[in-house]
């Protein structure tokens, strides 16, 4: 049986993103084998955030593929997003990976799938994962109707995510990244 990690949930706002994934990693749909797993990681000089859903050891793979194309690339998101999706379309080995990835910089979050899909979501928020949908709509209902910034829509979202899908759990790992202002940045 495979290790399966679950929901990521990334929203955009004026500020920058934030992204967030729950800790737990099932084996089957019954074991609970972790409870504090970090499925959301800083890329590319702390630039670009990135987190999975699916197949643990598959998203590990995915993980270091698209950092050497964020490298290739000088950390543009989008281009590395692309080369990583043809690759994982074209080649054998990559093609049968179980895994999705949702990436992120400042400006632009993206969805990348096995498939050779990179979408980017009309509205800035995006989720992946057993427990995305639930995560995805709480999310897109505070955005629409609250002024909470992107972090703690994440942490209200996943919140919700938690309370309906088994799959998924409230120990959170939270990573922002804030939008270039100029001279400080």
């Amino acid at each position: 049986m495979e290790l399966k990690g679950t929901t990521i949930l990334a929203v955009r706002d004026a500020d920058g993103v934030a992204m967030a994934g729950d800790g737990q990693v099932t084996m089957g749909q019954s074991v609970v084998m972790k409870h504090t797993a970090r499925k959301v990681r800083r890329l590319y000089r702390d630039r670009v955030l990135a987190g999975f859903a699916g197949a643990t050891a598959d998203a590990f793979t995915l993980f270091e593929r698209f950092e050497a194309k964020l490298e290739e690339f000088g950390g543009n998101l989008t281009r590395a997003a692309v080369e990583l999706a043809k690759d994982w379309r074209k080649d054998k080995y990559l093609r049968r990976l179980e895994a999705m990835l949702l990436v992120a910089d400042a400006e632009t979050i993206l969805i990348l799938t096995g498939t050779g899909d990179v979408i980017e979501p009309d509205d800035g928020i995006a989720a992946i994962g057993s427990g995305g949908p639930y995560a995805l709509s709480a999310a897109r209902a505070l955005s629409r109707h609250t002024a909470l910034d992107a972090e703690t829509v994440v942490r209200e979202a996943m919140a919700v995510a938690g309370e309906l899908c088994v799959f998924t759990n409230g120990h959170l790992t939270v990573e922002t990244l804030r939008r270039s202002t100029g001279a400080n940045a």
